[in-house]
């Protein structure tokens, strides 16, 4: 009877010490602030992201503002496809509702740039 306790004990250590998969999910939210003004954010789903921001970006590598809408144009078109068809579905979970008739503002459209920089970086996925 203790033997077969020692037994259980000894595989719940084991699986409790495996190492432990977890898939992360990515996408951006692009919402409108208030509903009276056209100020619009982005939220941004990816835990790792915010960090990885802070340490590669750098205001020496600005860019214009039509630099960074022209470039997210491309890379929307690019996510909303991986995402239609099911490829890269571990990673982008959700279509991104960016319209090039809308200016969002140079910080919104720099973040999302940044993002899609991230997704390169992290999951090798080439959007533009």
């Amino acid at each position: 009877m203790s033997r077969s306790i020692s037994i259980g004990i000894l595989v719940l250590v084991i699986w409790a010490c495996s190492p432990v998969k977890t898939v992360s999910k990515s996408s951006a939210i692009l919402t409108q602030k208030d509903q009276d003004t056209t100020e619009y954010g982005i939220v941004i789903i990816d835990s790792g992201f915010d960090q990885w921001y802070l340490t590669n970006y750098s205001p020496a590598q600005d860019r214009s503002n039509d630099y960074y809408r022209t470039q997210n144009i491309v890379a929307v078109g690019n996510w909303n496809d991986y995402y239609r068809t099911g490829k890269y579905s571990r990673i982008i979970d959700s279509s991104i509702d960016c319209r090039p008739d809308v200016e969002y503002g140079i910080d919104v459209n720099r973040r999302l740039y940044w993002y899609f920089r991230y997704i390169k970086s992290k999951y090798r996925i080439y959007l533009f």
